[in-house]
């Protein structure tokens, strides 16, 4: 029987491509609302896949997924997503401003220019990643860390119950990722925040609790990880370094370095 006071439940959840070699077998899953959880698991064990389907860009070959209390095309407007890669011609002229306002598109029934209330919504979100005084910038123009800060804002300006961002730390230098973990900070229990990360250093830190997905899921404790159940998960041995805040001396390090797939 489904509960009703999740964020996030998929049960007896399958899903394949080809209808027959299956990605995801059998995923039962519950995260509450207002937990910050982290997705971890090898290249092909099913996570960007299970994104999808709870985006409801994909349908379950069999089973269930509710998000939201509803099915996932139902709840699409109350979902902020934050994909990985982003195209866009460098040489059109479009400013952070004009990036998150089309996170407003559907948003309201009305035809023509967006209104004061998008508008409002847009200098809001820019606010909150710390990015009002360059809402006039060329998109262009703006550090790679800037970018996935429009970017988050863009998910942001609908006022989602439920925030999705694959990799936000990719490509982001030390500083850049310091930058995101303040971000991080503030949307914690505002909102359901689930983070798709390869860099099991920063999931094992920062957050909490960790679905591991390789072709079912499980959820731990980010403190029970170990470099067993890192090996079961990823097929191989698998180092574990837990990110600080500032840069630790290099005698506090662990000999062995953290895994980024």
């Amino acid at each position: 029987m489904m509960l009703m006071d999740n964020a996030i439940e998929t049960s007896g959840l399958w899903f394949a491509y080809d209808g027959q070699n299956h990605v995801l077998c059998d995923v039962n899953l519950e995260i509450g609302h207002g937990e910050t959880i982290g997705m971890v698991g090898p290249n092909g064990g099913g996570k960007t896949t299970l994104l999808k389907l709870l985006l409801g860009l994909l349908s379950p070959s069999r089973g269930v997924v509710r998000v939201l209390g509803r099915s996932p095309k139902e709840a699409r407007a109350r979902v902020g997503y934050v994909p990985q890669h982003v195209q866009f011609d460098p040489k059109f002229p479009v400013t952070a401003w004009d990036v998150v306002l089309m996170g407003r598109l559907g948003c309201t029934s009305a035809v023509g220019p967006f209104g004061p209330a998008d508008r409002q919504a847009a200098d809001s979100a820019l606010e909150q990643v710390a990015l009002g005084p360059l809402k006039h910038r060329a998109f262009s123009e703006l550090s790679g860390g800037q970018r996935q800060r429009v970017l988050i804002a863009r998910a942001l300006v609908t006022q989602p119950q439920l925030l999705l961002l694959d990799e936000p730390t990719a490509s982001l230098d030390v500083g850049m990722e310091q930058d995101f973990q303040d971000l991080l900070g503030r949307l914690v229990g505002r909102m359901t925040v689930v983070i798709v990360s390869h860099d099991v250093g920063f999931v094992s830190s920062r957050i909490g609790k960790v679905v591991c997905v390789h072709g079912g899921v499980a959820v731990h404790a980010t403190t029970e990880l170990s470099g067993e159940m890192l090996r079961e998960i990823y097929g191989r041995d698998v180092s574990l370094v837990r990110h600080d805040t500032s840069i630790q001396p290099a005698s506090s390090l662990s000999a062995k370095e953290a895994y980024r797939e």
